[in-house]
């Protein structure tokens, strides 16, 4: 089993920045792709960044390119989101997730195996 737990979430203004981290547990996670996910009230889980296990992808979904960072420190079982100039639109709920499965990282929520608890991002207009 693999624990996952965001933290780094707040309120912030817009433009301004937040760095989340999603630290491993249980089982090392160096062989797992590693994402992160958004829920805003009322709508579905959305894909916002992953990396795959080795470090060397990193896949941005479109709303966020440019503007969040997506990293791993595999020493420290634990990957970390850098979001900048971050909007009214990136309040959310925040998820990390794991996915042993092989081959290219994936999108779809669906095929996640753990899911950390969540973190709250507001940002104010």
């Amino acid at each position: 089993q693999v624990q996952l737990v965001e933290s780094g979430g707040g309120l912030v203004q817009a433009g301004g920045s937040l760095r989340l981290s999603c630290a491993a547990s249980g089982r090392t996670v160096s062989n797992y792709a590693i994402s992160w996910f958004l829920q805003a009230p009322g709508k579905e889980r959305e894909f916002v960044s992953g990396i795959s296990w080795t470090g060397s992808s990193l896949y941005y979904g479109d709303s966020v390119k440019g503007r969040f960072t997506i990293s791993r420190d595999t020493a420290k079982n634990t990957v970390f989101l850098q979001m900048n100039s971050l909007k009214p639109e990136d309040t959310a709920v925040y998820y990390c997730a794991a996915d042993s499965g092989p081959g290219p990282l994936r999108f779809g929520p669906s095929e996640y195996d753990f899911w950390g608890q969540g973190t709250q991002v507001t940002v104010s207009s």
